[in-house]
């Protein structure tokens, strides 16, 4: 874990987009101690919300594709509207398969669920590093 934490260390904020509870507190702490200041909403609707107010200081959004309200590709279609150039990483449980891959071409990376502190720290920094 020392080296994943060693490997980010940024002032980047986080939108961290999750309807499971568990995963948004994990996701959470993993983030907090990666150095990332995080930001979190249960649903679609809830970040398109948050962005709309705070899209100037997102840096990076992490988005569940399959969510109750509005799911990952109607999330990330309204997010880009408002910021064209935010960082999306898509998280899913399930592999990737053709919704999936349609969504990641609008998005800058992909995580599966469930991530160790290693994975997110890698994907995070390839994403951050991406022009």
């Amino acid at each position: 874990m020392e080296s994943a934490e060693k490997a980010t260390r940024n002032k980047n904020t986080v939108l961290l987009v999750d309807d499971e509870e568990m995963v948004l507190d994990i996701g959470v702490q993993m983030l907090s101690r990666l150095g990332y200041s995080v930001i979190q909403a249960e649903s679609g609707t809830e970040a398109i919300g948050i962005f709309q107010k705070d899209s100037e200081t997102i840096d990076i959004v992490i988005l569940d594709i399959v969510m109750p309200d509005l799911d990952g590709g109607e999330t990330v279609a309204a997010i880009r509207e408002i910021n064209p150039d935010v960082k999306i990483v898509l998280s899913s449980g399930f592999g990737r398969d053709g919704k999936t891959n349609e969504i990641l071409e609008r998005c800058n990376g992909f995580i599966q669920k469930p991530f160790s502190m290693k994975e997110l720290s890698e994907t995070l920094s390839r994403v951050v590093q991406q022009n």
